[in-house]
């Protein structure tokens, strides 16, 4: 092959790889565009936990924003988003302090850590966590905050999997690492087994009692549970990620519908009577749901269409009405204000 015919040929390759490279960005700005079409715009800025009438929750459209927590209106959740420098895995406020669980990818394992924070959403504490972040909530008055991980398995749904639920005061750093080591009141009797996991804490007014979800021998519960005492006692049956109405009377869950399935409905427990009802959402929720008024449970589902993305969802806590869309690509909402 002559000098100039080698020149022509390579001159022909590199204008045939430019073009596949401009077909492929083309493409690629092409698919980030689809992810994006419906999402709110989301722009930085100061983001505070005492905002009146606010919202938050975990950003999840795809963007220099993604994981953060933003706030909206209340009014308007699906309007413009502002993010805020906190990334978290799972979130929640209340009382003016928050807790984010972090995973951040390390040379040799992620470094999972429970952070509260302000107000102002600056660190006021740190807790290194003993697995992969799954619930977190904090108590009305903002003085405990609790989380769940799993150490082994990464759903609810696993074969096998381990939880380790945490109870921290936030104001004196005091920690109950592990509500294993609660002694467990079932059925009317004491009860201890090596099995016995706890997730999903919601708590009361009080800054002592609490609800959770206990599991052992196959069968999961609602416990009603003493910080001071150290101890939980069995309610009933077949409840999973508790929620604690704003008035204290009733308790929002999901119940596994369908023996050995990942497969739950959203319901609701009349703490008095334990009457249950179920409420309007088909879909199999595996979320901890929040209450945003007396009336109202939010919750996440999968996004359709898009990976490892969810929209959040409102329905009445009546058991009446519909799902309706409260706010897309989102996750671990909290109240504001």
């Amino acid at each position: 092959m002559t000098r100039s015919r080698r020149l022509l040929v390579l001159a022909l390759a590199v204008l045939l790889l430019g073009g596949l490279a401009v077909v492929l960005v083309v493409r690629a700005a092409a698919r980030t565009e689809q992810t994006r079409e419906g999402d709110p715009a989301v722009a930085g800025g100061r983001v505070t936990l005492d905002r009146p009438d606010g919202l938050a929750f975990l950003n999840g459209a795809q963007g220099p924003h993604r994981g953060s927590l933003v706030s909206v209106a209340a009014r308007e959740p699906q309007g413009g988003r502002t993010a805020s420098g906190l990334n978290c895995k799972r979130f929640h406020a209340a009382g003016g302090t928050g807790v984010c669980l972090v995973s951040t990818p390390g040379a040799l394992a992620q470094d999972n850590r429970a952070v509260v924070v302000d107000r102002e959403l600056r660190t006021v504490r740190s807790f290194p966590l003993a697995g992969t972040p799954s619930r977190a909530r904090v108590s009305p008055s903002g003085r405990f905050a609790a989380w769940t991980v799993f150490v082994s398995g990464e759903s609810y749904g696993s074969a096998f999997f381990s939880t380790r639920t945490a109870i921290a005061d936030t104001r004196t750093g005091a920690l109950e690492g592990d509500l294993e080591k609660f002694s467990v009141v079932l059925d009317g009797k004491p009860y201890a087994a090596a099995d016995v996991n706890f997730w999903g804490v919601t708590f009361a007014r009080d800054d002592d009692t609490f609800y959770a979800t206990l599991a052992t021998a196959g069968q999961t519960y609602l416990v009603k549970g003493s910080i001071t005492q150290r101890s939980v006692t069995t309610l009933a049956r077949n409840v999973e990620c508790p929620s604690l109405s704003p008035d204290e009377t009733r308790i929002a869950y999901k119940k596994r519908v369908q023996g050995g399935a990942q497969l739950w409905r959203e319901h609701v427990m009349d703490l008095r009577t334990l009457r249950e009802h179920p409420l309007a959402e088909k879909h199999s929720v595996d979320d901890q749901a929040l209450w945003l008024d007396d009336r109202t449970v939010a919750y996440a589902l999968p996004s359709e269409g898009a990976a490892d993305t969810s929209d959040l969802w409102t329905v009445p806590a009546d058991g009446t009405g519909a799902p309706r869309l409260l706010a897309p690509s989102a996750s671990s909402p909290t109240r504001l204000g």
